[in-house]
C-alpha cells in the first residue's frame, strides 16, 4: 500500500520560521514575562524567607554534624526542652512562627557582593612599581625570575593596601634570595625607587626581612607638634628629649596637647650610673630647635639636680633661668665660661675622690656627691673661636674629665651646635657623647655621620621645628619632635607657651626686683666665697659661686657682659677650696693628660700644667 505524503507544513521549515517570529508569538512571549516578573515582585517577600530558611536549615545541619557524638544527646534534650516550653507559653507557638519567619528573612536578605582586589587605576600603579624594581631586583641568569619585564606582579608583592585618595599606603614585597640586602647602598636604592613610585610628600618607613627576603613599605604620620613643655611623669635619671612613634618604643606617657589629655611615646634617655649612654651631643642646622631641646632638658633636671649652663651664641636665650633655684650659673662670656668649666672639673675630681674614700671606709659616698650635675653647653666652639683669637685655653678642654668620668660621679653633660662648625669640637666630646640627636633637614649620609646609622625613613617634606632624629647608643634611629620650650622672655612667644614655660622654672634665689645684696660687692674686686651675695649666709665651696653674674642679677654690679679677662687666672681664689679638690692629703702629680687616675685604691687628680 502507498504511503501518504505529509502534510507541506510539516516539513517545510518556512511556515514554522514565520509562525515563531510572529507577532503574535512575540505578544505571547512579552506577557509571559511580564507575567513572571510580577510573580516575582509579589513573592519576593516569600522567596526571601524561604532562601534564609534554607540557609539556616544548612547553618543547623552543619552545627549538628560538627557536635561530637557524646554530646548530641544533651543538645537534643535542650532543643526539646525549649520547643516544650514554646509550646506551654501562651501565645508561644505564634510568637515562634513570627521569630522563625523574621530569621529566614534577615538571613536571606541579598546582600551587596564586596568588591575585592584593586581597582584599575590602583592595579596600574602596583604594575608601574613592578616594573620600576626589575632592573634592580633581577639578573642574567636567573631560570625563574621573580621580577621581569611582562612579569607577574602578583607574585612579588604579597600585601598592599590603599587609602581613600587611591594612594599606596603599605606594601609588602619580597626580592630574590641574591639581592645584597645586608649592604646599604643596594638598600638606598631600593628605597629611593619606592619612595619615587609611591609618592614624593609623606614619609616611609622601610622595614628589611633579610630571613623572609621580604620588604615593607608603611606610611608614616606626622609627629605631632601640639605638646608644649609640660612635667613629664618620669623616674630621677630619666629626660624626655620627644616624642616618636608609636611602633618605635614600648612606652607611653600622659601629655597634654591643646586642650586635650592622651598618651604619647617618648624618647626617653637614662643617665646616672649604670647609664650607657650618659652624655648628650645636639647637631643641627641655624633655627631647628637645638636650643629649645636644651631648655627643656634643663627644666627636667632641676627637678633633681643642679645645672651650669654656657650659652656660646650669647643671645641671652637662657636668660630665664638666672637666679633660680639649682642653676648655678649662666656664662655667655669667655672669661666667666673658662671658670665656670674649670670648676665643674675640679667639682668632678672632688667627687670621684670622697666617693672612693667613702666606699674605701665601707660607707655610703656623700648626699653633695650623689645630687645630679648637669653641664649644658650651647655652641662651645663659639668660644673656642674666640680663645683662640685671644690665645686662650679652649673651654672643651675643661670638659674632658667630667666626659670621661661623669658617670660615676653623677655628672651629665649636654653638649649642642650647629652643622657648620661640627670639625670644631673636641675629641673628647665626640668620643664620649654616645646619645646623639640630628635635628632639621638633612640628608641620609649626613645622619649617619652623626648618629652612625642611617634612618629608616624618609625625610619629610616639611620639616617643622624641632623635628629630627635620635639615637641612644646602639639603638635604632628613632624619629623625634621636640616638646615646644620657647624662651619666655621672648616677645615672640605665644602667651600659652610663656606660661608652660614659667609654671616649670623653680623659684627665684636672687630677687628679680633688684634688691642689692647684703654686703656691698664692688666692681672689680672678687667677691668672698664665704658669704652669698643674696642673704650673706655661707656658701658650699663646692658649688660655684656664680657670683659676678648673681652679683650683676642682683644690682650689684652693671651687666656689662662677661666678666673681666683677669678673672681667669683668679678662679683658684675665687672658686676657694673647690680649686683644689684633691685635699691635703692627695698626691698631686704633674703628668700630662689632666685626668684623676685609679692608684692603688685611691683617686690621684694628674693635671697638666698651665
Amino acid at each position: 500500500m502507498a504511503r501518504r505524503p505529509l502534510p507541506r507544513i510539516l516539513t517545510h521549515s518556512a511556515p514554522l520560521a514565520r509562525m515563531a517570529h510572529s507577532a503574535s508569538l512575540a505578544r505571547s512571549r512579552e506577557l509571559a514575562r511580564s507575567a513572571a516578573d510580577s510573580a516575582s515582585d509579589v513573592f519576593h517577600p516569600l522567596i526571601t524567607i524561604g532562601r534564609g530558611l534554607r540557609r539556616l536549615g544548612a547553618a543547623g545541619r552543619g552545627r549538628w554534624a560538627e557536635t561530637p557524638k557524646e554530646q548530641r544527646g544533651p543538645l537534643a534534650f535542650f532543643v526539646g526542652a525549649c520547643l516544650l516550653v514554646v509550646w506551654l507559653v501562651p501565645y508561644g507557638p505564634l510568637l515562634a512562627l513570627i521569630a522563625v519567619m523574621g530569621a529566614g528573612a534577615w538571613a536571606g536578605r541579598e546582600r551587596t557582593p564586596v568588591a575585592t582586589g584593586p581597582s584599575e587605576a590602583e592595579t596600574e600603579r602596583l604594575r608601574s612599581l613592578y616594573e620600576a624594581l626589575v632592573p634592580y631586583l633581577s639578573t642574567e641568569g636567573d631560570p625563574s625570575p621573580l621580577y621581569a619585564h611582562g612579569g607577574d606582579w602578583e607574585r612579588a608583592f604579597v600585601e598592599y593596601a590603599f587609602d581613600d585618595s587611591g594612594r599606596l599606603e603599605r606594601l609588602q614585597l619580597k626580592y630574590p634570595a641574591y639581592f645584597t640586602d645586608g649592604e646599604d647602598r643596594s638598600r638606598v636604592r631600593i628605597e629611593q625607587v619606592l619612595y619615587a613610585k609611591a609618592g614624593r610628600g609623606r614619609e616611609y618607613h622601610f622595614t628589611w626581612d633579610e630571613l623572609a627576603n621580604q620588604l615593607t613599605l608603611t606610611v608614616l604620620d606626622a609627629l605631632p607638634t601640639d605638646i608644649a613643655a609640660q612635667r613629664f611623669v618620669t623616674s630621677p635619671g630619666e629626660t624626655v628629649l620627644g616624642f616618636t612613634d608609636p611602633d618605635s618604643v614600648q612606652r607611653t606617657l600622659p601629655v597634654t596637647g591643646g586642650e586635650e589629655t592622651r598618651d604619647a611615646p617618648p624618647v626617653v634617655w637614662r643617665t646616672g650610673q649604670r647609664s650607657t649612654e650618659p652624655h648628650l651631643l645636639v647637631l643641627g642646622q641655624p633655627g631647628t630647635g637645638a636650643t629649645t631641646l636644651l631648655r627643656s632638658i634643663a627644666l627636667q633636671a632641676l627637678q633633681h639636680g643642679d645645672v651650669l649652663v654656657i650659652d656660646g651664641s650669647g643671645t641671652g636665650e637662657y636668660g630665664c633661668l638666672t637666679g633660680r633655684r639649682g642653676v648655678l650659673g649662666v656664662e655667655s662670656g669667655l672669661a666667666g665660661a673658662l671658670a665656670t668649666l674649670e670648676w665643674a672639673s675640679h667639682e668632678t675630681e672632688r667627687r670621684l675622690i670622697e666617693g672612693n674614700r667613702a666606699r674605701q671606709a665601707g660607707g655610703a659616698a656623700p648626699d653633695d656627691t650623689r645630687r645630679p650635675l648637669w653641664i649644658i653647653a650651647d655652641r662651645p666652639t663659639a668660644l673656642a673661636h674666640i680663645a683662640v683669637a685671644e690665645g686662650r685655653d679652649d673651654p672643651q678642654r675643661w670638659l674632658q674629665v667630667p666626659l670621661r668620668h661623669g658617670r660615676a660621679a653623677h655628672v651629665t653633660v649636654v653638649v649642642a651646635d650647629q652643622f657648620e662648625t661640627a670639625e670644631l669640637l673636641s675629641d673628647p666630646v665626640r668620643a664620649h657623647t654616645k646619645a646623639r640627636v640630628v635635628l632639621g633637614p638633612a640628608t641620609a649620609e649626613e645622619v649617619r655621620a652623626v648618629l652612625g646609622a642611617p634612618p629608616h625613613t624618609t625625610p619629610p617634606a616639611q620639616v617643622p621645628p624641632g623635628r629630627g632624629y635620635a639615637r641612644l647608643g646602639s639603638a635604632p634611629v628613632l624619629r623625634l619632635q621636640v616638646p615646644a620650650t620657647p624662651d619666655p622672655l621672648d616677645d615672640a612667644t605665644g602667651q600659652a607657651h610663656r606660661e608652660a614655660v614659667t609654671a616649670l622654672l623653680p623659684e627665684r634665689t636672687v630677687p628679680a626686683d633688684g634688691a642689692g645684696p647684703t654686703e656691698p660687692v664692688t666692681g672689680g674686686a672678687p667677691v668672698d666665697v664665704g658669704k652669698t651675695v643674696t642673704s650673706g649666709k655661707p656658701v658650699d665651696a663646692r658649688k660655684p659661686v656664680g657670683v659676678r653674674k648673681s652679683a650683676r642679677a642682683a644690682g650689684a654690679e652693671p651687666d656689662d657682659g662677661p666678666p673681666a679677662a683677669d678673672a681667669a687666672p683668679d678662679a683658684a681664689e675665687e672658686t676657694g677650696p673647690a680649686a683644689e679638690p684633691v685635699g691635703a692629703s692627695a698626691r698631686v702629680r704633674t703628668d700630662k693628660g689632666g685626668e684623676p687616675r685609679v692608684v692603688n685604691g685611691s683617686v690621684e687628680a694628674v693635671r697638666a700644667e698651665g
